[in-house]
């Protein structure tokens, strides 16, 4: 191993920097990490600079986006969610017999992940693995995940005494991408129901733009993942997985047109970013004949605010607008499935899974346990540490 394909804070089966661990690691704790969110209106604008910190945004811009949490009360699902998400891990931990605590911290607000780590390492846990509760490839959900853990080692002094891993990328799991295809059918049996022929039904894959540097930076450097890196290609692998495994079900799913859109974007208009926006696309079926759409957070794994606000506000409004019957099918949140499919992500390190072996459904899996180079880089920020794959 060269000098530069160091990875920093990993077990010692990991440092060796391989992309699939097929080694047993005897962790003694999960560290679910979340992004966070505000539990009350005098939460919502510290919130806001927390996740936007670095980037120089005042006060009045962040108020544009504080009226989505305003809406609801200051108060973000998300952290209710991974609450339930963590009991649910917890429960099909035991039920396995897997003795593992579930230590859960958030990057944006609490509980925090320098907490999470600290109380980890009192009880003596000190080899983690992560599960980030995002599943695709791009900085801000990975990278920065793993620069956070990295950041929080480095801060609390651990970095000498505890370890952490984290478990891959789940976009192409069956527990992840299972609960869509459920939604999926049931979306469409409900829009084909009257007698609405496929033709005129349209399925929107929504998930969350991101600049399109960071975008074209998705993923390992050595790869041509194509237009949107692979971010973009993985949410395409997996949509297609998603309307195959439907067309089984209900047949006539196979002549519904479908394609990946985009949403929440926050930049400034100066700046690309992925395209087309949900809401524009939505207001352009009608011309080619489109009557009803169904619209999927791929994007996402529980209903977060992007999903209740994005979703379930503007796109049915702008559906509303056009004129077309709407449907927004349902994230993983605390599926069994998706529950099942995350221990078993965990259970593929402890027992140090041969990648043979390992479940997945598109042609991008299994993905990688160990980052690669140059994976996934900040165009605004360029690279800082980061635990879970190699340097930079």
């Amino acid at each position: 191993m060269t000098s530069d394909q160091i990875v920093p804070f990993a077990s010692p089966a990991a440092a060796c920097g391989a992309p699939h661990i097929e080694e047993p690691v005897a962790y003694d704790g999960i560290l679910l990490a979340g992004f966070g969110g505000p539990e009350g209106q005098d939460d919502v604008i510290p919130f806001l600079r927390n996740v936007t910190r670095g980037r120089g945004i005042p006060d009045e811009r962040l108020e544009e986006v504080a009226h989505h949490y305003r809406h609801f009360g200051g108060v973000s699902p998300i952290n209710a969610q991974n609450r339930a998400l963590k009991a649910a891990l917890e429960a099909e931990l035991a039920r396995r017999s897997i003795d593992l605590p579930v230590y859960w911290g958030n990057r944006n607000w609490a509980p925090m992940l320098d907490d999470a780590v600290k109380d980890a390492a009192a009880a003596g846990d000190t080899n983690l693995i992560a599960i980030a509760t995002s599943a695709y490839s791009s900085f801000s959900s990975c990278r920065q995940y793993r620069e956070d853990f990295a950041r929080v080692l480095t801060d609390t002094g651990l970095g000498g005494t505890v370890t952490i891993d984290k478990v891959r990328q789940f976009f192409d799991h069956p527990g992840f991408v299972q609960p869509f295809v459920d939604g999926v059918r049931d979306g469409l049996a409900e829009l084909l129901g009257d007698g609405t022929a496929p033709e005129q039904v349209h399925v929107l894959f929504s998930t969350h733009s991101i600049p399109t540097a960071d975008a074209e930076r998705s993923g390992p450097r050595d790869q041509d993942f194509g237009d949107g890196g692979a971010y973009a290609a993985q949410h395409r692998a997996v949509a297609a997985v998603v309307m195959a495994a439907v067309a089984e079900e209900i047949p006539e799913a196979a002549r519904v047109g479908w394609e990946l859109v985009f949403q929440s974007r926050s930049g400034p208009a100066s700046q690309p970013w992925l395209e087309p926006d949900v809401c524009d696309r939505i207001a352009e079926l009608p011309a080619s004949g489109v009557t009803a759409v169904a619209v999927v957070p791929l994007g996402f794994v529980s209903d977060h605010m992007e999903v209740l606000w994005d979703l379930d506000n503007e796109a049915m409004d702008a559906a509303a607008e056009a004129g077309l019957r709407a449907v927004r099918t349902r994230t993983p949140g605390v599926d069994p499935a998706f529950v099942s499919g995350l221990v078993d992500l965990v259970e593929e390190r402890l027992a140090g899974t041969p990648v043979t072996d390992r479940v997945h459904l598109t042609d991008l899996g299994p993905w990688y346990d160990v980052c690669r180079p140059g994976c996934c880089e900040n165009i605004r920020a360029g690279f800082k540490p980061a635990a879970a794959g190699l340097v930079p």
